[in-house]
């Protein structure tokens, strides 16, 4: 008699990176969720952001920020210049309108060039030759190594050279680049070529304009860090958008760690889980109304739920009514 093991659906299965249930799982919605299981499930098969929106059940302006989360958290890396890699920003709805207003940084947005093609990365002896002869690349692949307290490899000067020569970014520029990928603990080149390539594509070539970067840079981490402290979230990456709500709500809004908190708590109280986009509707409204202490928060609360007991009221007296039609009633009769 032969025996064969019926597997049934665990004939087809596919794997999910334990950082999502260790690190994710009390961030994310279930449009997040539900877009990670669907690429995971297509296993490198290229797609459109309509196509997972329509597999979602959703927009595809919430399937692009679901892939943007889990693209800035590390889990998924795309290879194409599609737009379901680089999201495009939804416009500013004006105040009358019913969306919640975006926020804007208002420091002075880059000017944005053409993104640059991926370039051939220089091979091992070519850069040793650009070395040899050229006094400015030498030095900064010197400073670069005592920048990062550790030997360059092949590898890494390679990169360098690739953004050096490639991406344009001049020696001086570059540095600063890597003195900040150091300083936040990303001292490696992955990070490094990213954010020169994103560097390059806005036209960062001087260090006034990388300064000015920078600048912006170490505020969005200030504001979010102070938005994480405030909600009492684990340590993470913010996405985008994040990063973009936490400056206008801490550096433009002014709202206190108090005020952040309070939102925060009336966001899970709504919906179980933390969302920018709705607390972002609580913050935008109160700034709105000049709301700026717990104090007028709670007041303004309770004024809302008074005003929505007052118009469930009947606009008519039913004691009253009754009375006057029974007496109307009996002196019909006499």
């Amino acid at each position: 008699m032969q025996y064969q093991l019926s597997s049934g659906i665990w004939n087809s299965v596919f794997a999910v990176p334990t950082a999502v249930v260790d690190r994710h799982l009390k961030l994310t919605g279930s449009v997040q969720l539900k877009a990670l299981l669907w690429v995971l499930r297509r296993q490198g098969t290229a797609f459109t952001d309509t196509q997972l929106a329509e597999a979602l059940g959703c927009s595809p302006a919430d399937a692009r920020d679901a892939l943007s989360y889990w693209q800035e958290t590390g889990i998924l890396s795309f290879h194409t210049a599609e737009a379901i890699t680089k999201p495009t920003q939804k416009p500013v709805p004006s105040p009358s309108a019913q969306e919640p207003m975006q926020p804007q940084v208002q420091a002075a947005a880059p000017v944005r060039h053409a993104p640059l093609p991926r370039a051939e990365r220089p091979d091992a002896a070519f850069t040793v030759k650009r070395m040899e002869t050229d006094d400015t690349v030498r030095c900064m692949m010197q400073d670069a190594e005592q920048i990062l307290c550790r030997p360059l490899s092949p590898s890494d000067m390679s990169t360098l050279l690739l953004i050096h020569d490639n991406y344009g970014l001049p020696a001086d520029v570059l540095l600063m680049l890597v003195q900040y990928a150091q300083s936040g603990g990303k001292g490696n080149m992955r990070y490094i070529e990213k954010v020169a390539l994103n560097w390059a594509d806005e036209g960062i070539t001087t260090h006034l304009q990388a300064e000015e970067k920078l600048q912006q840079l170490t505020d969005m981490g200030r504001a979010w860090r102070t938005v994480q402290k405030a909600a009492g979230l684990p340590e993470r990456a913010p996405t985008e958008r994040e990063k973009t709500y936490a400056v206008c709500w801490v550096l433009q809004w002014k709202f206190s760690p108090a005020m952040l908190k309070l939102a925060y708590d009336r966001c899970v109280d709504a919906t179980g889980v933390f969302k920018a986009n709705y607390i972002n509707k609580i913050l935008e409204r109160w700034h709105r109304e000049g709301i700026l202490t717990c104090e007028q928060a709670q007041a303004e609360k309770k004024q809302r739920q008074e005003t929505r007991k007052e118009a469930s009221r009947p606009s008519f007296d039913l004691d009253a009514y009754e009375r006057d039609s029974l007496y109307d009633t009996l002196g019909g009769n006499r």
